[in-house]
């Protein structure tokens, strides 16, 4: 792995110099509270290879397939998976099950195709999920996946208006909480910014509580708020402190080449030590398989979330 590299703007170098001030303000023994837990988002380059090979790897818990970036008002829907084989998922899907590996989709993106400016937007949205990628069965609606049953679904919000209906949309899904078998129940989870408090329409979601755990991505190069010193370690504080019940991931980039990258050993003493401080820690998520790919920035992370 390549040591940080010198030339990095201000922004980074102030929050690699925030987390070693949090560091050195810790007490020892803070780093007691790992879990293990390291999730993985997929399908934004057909070069990462495929599911399958993501779930040999050994690295991750669990990963998230990206993005439904197509859904609202219009009652269009859109599947980018970034020019991978479809037809091989499925059964890519059921060896990752087979290991252990909860494989789950997430909607939403950094795309501005989608909304859901009603009631009936929501529930329409709910019934594509759960027909197309869950434990439905209508015989009208296709299943890119076959007969493969998806584990959870990731709310990734990036746009939307505080008329959004993102609380509809996770309560009805709530209410489905079983993915078609027994004893398998559907994880809900949300991907954010790191800045607190949320948008709107992310909040609305959140305040259901029925969200199983949310990644908070501190690797945003435009989230201003938590690319001031010390601002990252304060947001994790307040997200932990809203939403007691769930379980809350740090966000980290794998691409070594971003601005917002930390190498593994600021993540073991700078990062680790802050967050696993919480009782709601869940673990790490990564930004991406590709990334991570190339530069086996998992390989470090696992054994320190």
């Amino acid at each position: 792995m390549a040591p940080l590299a010198p030339g990095r703007p201000a922004a980074c170098l102030l929050a690699l110099l925030s987390v070693v001030t949090a560091l050195s303000l810790a007490a020892p023994g803070l780093a007691a509270g790992k879990t293990g837990q390291v999730t993985v988002f997929w399908g934004r380059n057909k070069a990462e290879g495929s599911l399958r090979e993501a779930c040999d790897s050994g690295m991750y818990t669990m990963v998230t397939m990206s993005f439904l970036d197509v859904f609202g008002a219009k009652g269009k829907y859109h599947l980018d998976l970034s020019g991978h084989d479809l037809s091989a998922v499925g059964a890519d899907i059921k060896h990752c099950q087979s290991k252990g590996v909860p494989v789950s989709l997430s909607v939403g993106g950094y795309g501005t195709g989608y909304s859901l400016p009603s009631n009936r937007s929501a529930l329409d949205l709910f019934d594509h999920l759960w027909n197309s990628y869950l434990g439905g069965s209508n015989p009208g609606v296709p299943r890119p996946f076959g007969d493969a049953w998806l584990d959870g679904i990731d709310l990734f919000l990036e746009h939307g208006t505080p008329a959004d209906r993102y609380d509809v949309l996770a309560l009805e899904l709530a209410k489905h909480n079983i993915r078609g078998g027994p004893g398998k129940p559907l994880h809900l989870t949300a991907t954010v910014r790191c800045g607190y408090p949320p948008a709107a329409h992310v909040g609305r979601a959140l305040a259901t509580g029925i969200l199983e755990r949310v990644h908070v991505r501190i690797y945003e190069e435009s989230d201003k708020a938590c690319n001031q010193y010390g601002a990252w370690e304060e947001a994790w504080d307040r997200w932990t402190a809203a939403y007691p019940a769930t379980r809350f991931f740090i966000g980290l980039t794998a691409d070594e080449k971003s601005y917002q990258w930390i190498h593994p050993k600021n993540v073991y003493y700078g990062i680790t030590p802050v967050v696993q401080k919480k009782d709601n820690y869940g673990g790490v998520m990564l930004w991406d398989r590709y990334f991570d790919k190339q530069s086996d920035y998992s390989s470090y992370i696992k054994y320190y979330a």
